[in-house]
């Protein structure tokens, strides 16, 4: 990262077609406050205006992912404070599910509250073996914010949910994976690498049809089968008239590699 940006709570840098977003409050462990979450919101503001961004890759600077919210500022200003964070916070999330980039998080130290829920609110979760996960909200008087309600239980069901939600506990990487919170461990060392390597693969694929299939497989929990048909349907004609399903199609039946330009 540059030194000039250090001074913003969040930045926003490329690797090539990869938009890489990184929470950058490492004396606070990240942990939001009202000037990062309308950071965040800015940052997913410009990647969605961007058509050359095809894939999302979130990080933490310094020791951890996100610690989750401020609460030296919480505490001070209470509900003024909290909707103040979760307004920007909130339209950031909703905005980000909205993309055909699909979203990486690479996690390494502790993923607690608002960090835990962001992170589940990513296609792909990639954390190194010492990252320690902690839903937190219940152990500061608190239900969840960042969509984790929404999330957590279609990653882990609903009773594995109620028990991370509820009780609070630690839940180390190697189980975090076992149990659906995460996609995979990764060494210490290779995080940083291994993610960047995901995001890279994901960056050259059909980005209109990933965009596609992660809003079906997202909206699929809340439609009948009918409905989830429907939408099958009208997003397939929509992947049909793209440059990249001529590219795929044209390459199967030449028996070559296709070449996808995410158009």
């Amino acid at each position: 990262m540059n030194a000039c940006h250090n001074e913003r709570p969040v930045l926003l840098d490329r690797e090539g077609a990869v938009a890489v977003l990184t929470f950058n409050r490492p004396h606070a462990l990240n942990a939001i406050d009202v000037p990062m979450a309308e950071g965040f919101l800015a940052a997913v503001k410009t990647i969605a205006s961007d058509r050359s961004v095809r894939a999302v890759l979130l990080s933490g600077a310094g020791r951890g992912f996100m610690a989750g919210g401020d609460l030296g500022v919480l505490h001070v200003d209470g509900r003024e404070a909290a909707a103040a964070l979760i307004g920007p916070l909130h339209e950031a999330v909703a905005l980000l599910a909205t993309l055909d980039a699909p979203v990486v998080a690479q996690v390494h130290g502790v993923a607690a509250g608002a960090g835990m829920s962001l992170m589940l609110q990513c296609d792909f979760v990639l954390a190194s073996e010492g990252a320690r996960f902690n839903f937190a909200y219940v152990n500061i008087g608190a239900s969840c914010d960042a969509g984790a309600s929404w999330a957590l239980p279609r990653w882990v069901g609903l009773r594995r949910a109620l028990e991370i939600a509820l009780l609070g506990d630690n839940l180390d990487a190697e189980t975090a994976a076992h149990i659906g919170v995460i996609n995979r461990v990764v060494p210490d060392g290779l995080l940083a690498e291994e993610a960047m390597a995901l995001a890279q693969r994901l960056a050259i694929g059909p980005t209109v049809a990933l965009g596609q299939l992660r809003r079906l497989l997202r909206a699929s929990f809340d439609r009948d089968l009918p409905s989830q048909l429907d939408a099958e349907s009208t997003a397939f004609q929509h992947c049909a008239e793209s440059a990249d399903f001529k590219a795929g199609v044209g390459a199967f039946l030449a028996k070559r590699k296709p070449v996808f330009c995410g158009g």
